[in-house]
């Protein structure tokens, strides 16, 4: 059952170590639509939020502190759907339901990371470099 969730583990941070580079690589254009949507310090925000998600998909992938890597990931996701997938302030109905779509999957995700984490404290995710922090 460890190689199962060590390939789980690989699956899931795949989509946050592709933001996060997106993060760093485009950030100009991710700081103009994180700008547009009212989020403060855009451009510094732009580039700690992709650091984060790289370093905490990185620690659930490796198992270094997986658990803390977990946290790191929801610490992303739950206000990058508040703030960035407001589908309830949305008038037009196509816009409202892509950003429901996207406000839908960072709460999946963060549910996801939520489980990871519990997983990892648990010691319940098999092949890990270290031991949970937490």
């Amino acid at each position: 059952m460890d190689f199962v969730v060590l390939i789980g583990r690989i699956l899931f941070v795949f989509v946050f170590l592709g933001s996060g580079m997106a993060h760093l690589t485009q950030t100009e254009g991710m700081a103009g639509y994180a700008q547009s949507k009212g989020v403060p310090f855009a451009k510094p925000t732009v580039l700690g939020s992709g650091a984060l998600i790289i370093v905490g998909a990185l620690m659930v992938l490796l198992g270094i502190w997986g658990d803390l890597g977990a946290l790191f990931i929801v610490l992303f996701l739950v206000p990058t759907a508040l703030m960035m997938h407001n589908f309830w302030q949305e008038t037009d109905a196509q816009a409202k339901q892509l950003e429901m779509i996207q406000f839908m999957k960072d709460i999946g995700l963060a549910g996801g990371a939520l489980t990871m984490f519990a997983l990892y404290a648990e010691g319940q995710v098999g092949w890990a470099i270290t031991d949970p922090l937490f």
